[in-house]
This record gives structure tokens, sequence and C-alpha cells, in this order.
């Protein structure tokens, strides 16, 4: 009989301990494993947390967008698993079947998404770097602004000033921490500007009479007429020609930066009334800065530039790509009437 008593104990007790373990196995799936996240219909949401956030101000962010179910539950996973201790800033990525515990593991080992930066030739101006940006990376609008006017800093760090501080920026594509600082992001666009200009090219530039920044600018209206490199080799020619002979360098793509109308495909007389720096049919020389971003290989093609006599170019009217280029002034109207016919033709009048 005590032999019965004591089967029917042992059953019992492991009749209870399963039950606890079901138990515990239930709740923890109930409130770590289990998605605890409701996003309405969509399949994935961002959260962005800022440096140095504290882990109240961090839960202020995630509850600000409303997905997630159970916060108490989603509390005590995270302190149970150190998160308070453990925050990392940035962009994450909240899928909606994610639970508590893929949550906090996704921010605890800073599983972030990167954030790319596409700077490429459409962005001409320092107002659209700085409205770019600030979009796209925790960076303030007035950090950057400040930056980009510092004429002292820039010019002891990297040979600019505020007119021709977008010399700094090489077009290519930047991967970074949606929590990158503002020296974070220097840092980044000085490496890649250090890449493109080194020693060797900076002698070059020196050797031909021209800073760093000057070349840039001379590439940037290079550019903006062609993509050909060797034509950009003879426009570019055509440009320093004319610097060395004191003509005004009358490009059409610094009046469309002097006017900001970017969409326009032809340039009138009316264009070239505005009083700008920018605008080199009103002054000699080089405008202040660049005017749009320049790729490696269209500086290449300036510090390699044809050396000819030419100082007119226009345009052919095949819209081949290529100019006809010339010494001779009355040649360079026929050619340039040619292309406006060719423009009157195709209906382009702006």
């Amino acid at each position: 009989m005590a032999k019965s008593k004591g089967g029917v104990v042992k059953k019992v007790i492991i009749i209870l301990v399963l039950g606890i373990v079901a138990f515990g196995g239930y709740w923890a799936y109930e409130n770590v494993f289990k998605s605890n996240v409701k996003l309405n219909g969509k399949k994935y949401t961002y959260i962005y947390i800022k440096s140095n956030a504290t882990y109240n101000e961090m839960l202020e962010e995630i509850y600000a967008l409303n997905i997630i179910e159970d916060k108490e539950s989603f509390e005590w996973t995270a302190r149970e698993m150190d998160l308070p201790n453990n925050i990392h800033s940035g962009k994450f990525r909240i899928d909606e079947k994610m639970s508590n515990r893929s949550i906090v593991n996704a921010i605890k080992k800073n599983k972030q998404e990167k954030v790319k930066l596409f700077f490429n030739s459409q962005i001409r101006t320092q107002e659209q770097f700085i409205d770019y940006v600030a979009d796209k990376i925790e960076v303030e609008r007035n950090e950057l602004e400040e930056f980009c006017n510092n004429d002292e800093k820039l010019a002891d760090d990297f040979g600019l000033d505020s007119k021709n501080m977008m010399c700094l920026v090489v077009p290519k594509t930047y991967e970074l921490s949606w929590a990158t600082t503002l020296p974070e992001l220097i840092d980044e666009l000085k490496k890649s500007f250090n890449e493109v200009w080194t020693k060797a090219k900076k002698d070059k530039a020196k050797a031909m009479g021209y800073s760093v920044p000057e070349i840039i600018t001379i590439a940037s209206i290079t550019q903006s007429e062609s993509n050909i490199k060797t034509e950009q080799q003879k426009i570019a020619g055509v440009y320093i020609n004319r610097l060395k002979q004191d003509m005004k360098l009358q490009a059409d793509p610094t009046i469309v930066f002097a006017n900001k109308n970017f969409d326009v495909q032809r340039v009138l007389s009316v264009d070239k009334e505005i009083d700008s720096p920018y605008n080199t049919y009103m002054y000699k020389g080089l405008p202040p800065g660049p005017i749009c971003l320049v790729q490696p290989s269209t500086l290449d093609a300036v510090l390699n530039y044809s050396k000819h006599t030419h100082t007119f170019f226009c345009a052919k009217p095949d819209f081949s790509g290529y100019s006809n280029f010339t010494n001779d002034y009355a040649v360079h109207q026929k050619n340039a009437k040619a292309y406006q016919d060719a423009l009157n033709k195709r209906g382009i009048s702006r």
C-alpha cells in the first residue's frame, strides 16, 4: 500500500512539473517568441534610435510608431536581455512577424540598416546637398549649414571656402549609419576626396597653374557640356585657352546654374542678363565654385586636356554629343546657327 501511495505522489509530481514546464513554455512563447508587432497591412517599417539615446528615449521613439502590441512583455524582455545597457543608435528594420526577442536582438547586436547616400551630378548646389543629407541621416540641417559656411574651418581643413565647398563631395554611393554624426560624415567625404586627389594629381594641377578647386570648377563646366571623354579633353582645352587669353568663358552651363533652372535644354539671350558671379558671359575668369559634382574621369580629362589653339566650340547639329571646334569666330557663328536651326527643327525652345 505504501508503495502504491509513493507511485501516486511521484506521478502527481511529474504531472505538476510537466504542467509548469508547459505553462512556462507557453508563457515564454507568448511574451518572448510570439510576434508582438502590428503594422496594419505593411510588411515592415523602420525605427530610428538617435545617438546617445537613453532607454526611455528609445522606448518613446518605438512607442510613437504605435507598432508594439504588448508593451509590458516587450519591456520585460528588453530588461531580461539587458537592452538598457546595450542600446545602439541607427535605423532598424521591423518586420510584421518579429517577436520581442528578435526586436531586442536587432538593437542590442546593432543589426541596423545602412543608409545609402547617392551623390551624383544632379546635386549641384550647397542647398541641395544640405536638404538631401538632412533628409537621409540624423545630422541636423543647422549643423550642415554651419559647416558649409564656416570659411575658416573649410580653409584650414580642406583649402576651400563656403563658395566652393562642394568641391569636397565626390560623386558616389556612400553607405552610412542613419546615426552618422557630422564629424563622421566629413571624415567619409574627406576620405573619398583624398582617394581621388592623389599627390600626383595635385602636383599636375599645380604645374598647370591651377588650384584643386579651380580644376574641379573647370571640370564641372566641362562635364556639363559633354560626357564623352575625348570631347571633354578638347572642351577643357578651349576653356583653358580662353582663361590664358583673358577671354570670357561664355559657358552656357554656368548660365543654367546662375538661373537655377536646371531643366532647360536651351539657353536664351535673356538668361545671360542675370547679374551673377556664375554668369561667365558677364564676368571674366572662373565662377566661384563648381556647378555640379564632378566624376573622377572628368577630372582626369581636364588634367590631361587637349592642347590646341581653338577658342570656340559648338555642339554638332546631329546631336551626337560631339562638337565643332574652331578659333575663327565667323566659322563659330555658322556652327552655332546650324545647331540653333536643329533645335528649332526639333521644337526645343527651352
